[in-house]
């Protein structure tokens, strides 16, 4: 494995972690704070308000493989600083919204300009800056962005404490409007006078790893582990209080939400310090079996509360490491070309098994039960656990023994 000498892109990393806490922060956290409220004045229940936002979740899903194509052809640059613009006019839209009609069109915006601004946009961002140190700058993105949450929950709270979840809509439209729009159109400048002085043929590229006989059979299986943890992570995340509640841990459920956070922090900083020994294949197998075992701790020392601490801790560690592996991993596979339509191909699966999982996993617990429920979601992720060790072995490399020693049948086997 060849190291290489670039330096990643400090300022670029820097003013994208601002743009990505606000991205998250304002079109994904800040819903569920004002959801109540918004659902009171459409005359919904909250089910119905947050059946809107995974219809929304559906569609926004099923336009990322476009949007990843578009990302290719005209650079991930414009597509962020028009898709910047997008999120200030949907967020608006969703303000003056004067029915459920105008603002279930309005959170379909929020959806799909979230696809243009967010992680999937932004790390093919990276790739196209510096494809040679991408792998090292989406791990430092995701350091910066784990904080999304943590500081957008209690501004939107803030917020909301003294004015209508409109008006919260509304400054949140400016901060995409004047602070995301040009740092995007910056960043986009840049890309272009970069690759105007050194020729579009020059540009550095990452090679694939894997022979083009088994990239489609990788895929296959990367998108599959991505989209059970994506079901997993979902389903748990949205119902962590119901779930503790039903185990018998009742109040813990916040103790949990608190760990969670700084959890998935931790594990990107320890992926930062430490892991540039690791292949990507390797941590994508660390983060896919800490899913299963948190489950595992969950299910067998619930109702203790340190058992339910170790799970939060080692959730958390999993989600943090997870979403690194789903910039790093198809990059260090398939290479830097045509990075941004197999991102939007990858987003569209996770979109739309997460936009569904939720209401599995209610099915399933008013049917079976929580211990059978997470039973069964512990089963899911160690099929995701499966697929990355198979992706694994397509990665190790032939071996050309001599025809004296094997024969053919022998050696495919190998």
């Amino acid at each position: 494995m060849t190291i290489s000498t670039e330096r990643p892109p400090v300022a670029a990393i820097a003013a994208l972690g601002l743009t990505q806490i606000i991205g998250y922060g304002s079109l994904y956290y800040s819903f569920s704070i004002l959801a109540p409220d918004m659902a009171r004045d459409l005359g919904w229940s909250s089910e119905w308000i947050f059946g809107a936002l995974s219809v929304a979740l559906l569609i926004g899903g099923l336009a990322a493989p476009l949007m990843g194509t578009w990302i290719d052809r005209f650079g991930a640059g414009r597509i962020m600083t028009s898709g910047s613009a997008i999120a200030a006019a949907a967020l608006v839209a969703c303000a003056f919204a004067p029915g459920k009609i105008a603002f279930v069109a309005a959170l379909i915006g929020i959806e799909i300009a979230s696809n243009l601004v967010q992680y999937g946009a932004a790390f093919a961002l990276l790739v196209q800056i510096r494809p040679q140190v991408a792998q090292r700058s989406i791990t430092y993105l995701t350091l910066i962005a784990g904080f999304a949450s943590t500081i957008f929950w209690p501004i939107t709270t803030a917020l909301h404490a003294h004015l209508s979840w409109q008006n919260v809509y509304l400054i949140f439209a400016a901060l995409n409007l004047v602070v995301c729009l040009p740092i995007h159109a910056w960043l986009s400048r840049g890309v272009s006078q970069t690759r105007g002085r050194t020729g579009e043929g020059a540009a550095k590229r990452v090679e694939p790893s894997l022979p083009p006989s088994v990239r489609r059979q990788a895929f296959i299986l990367l998108v599959t582990g991505f989209a059970l943890e994506s079901f997993v992570n979902s389903a748990l995340l949205v119902h962590m209080v119901p779930v503790m509640s039903a185990l018998g841990l009742g109040a813990m459920a916040v103790v949990v939400g608190t760990l969670f956070g700084p959890s998935q922090v931790l594990s990107r900083l320890i992926n930062m310090v430490f892991g540039e020994s690791l292949s990507q294949v390797m941590l994508a197998i660390i983060c896919a079996i800490l899913l299963p075992t948190a489950l595992v701790i969950l299910i067998a020392t619930a109702p203790s509360v340190p058992g339910a601490l170790v799970f939060a801790v080692v959730f958390g560690l999993g989600s943090g490491l997870n979403s690194i592996v789903y910039g790093t991993l198809p990059l260090a596979l398939f290479g830097s070309d045509g990075y941004g339509r197999r991102q939007g191909q990858i987003m569209s699966v996770r979109l739309v098994v997460s936009s569904m999982a939720p209401f599995a996993l209610a099915f399933l617990m008013g049917n079976l039960g929580v211990s059978w429920s997470l039973s069964i979601a512990a089963l899911l992720s160690t099929v995701a656990v499966a697929a990355f060790f198979a992706i694994m072995r397509l990665t190790r490399p032939v071996v050309a023994w001599p025809e004296t020693v094997l024969n053919p049948r022998e050696a495919r086997a190998h």
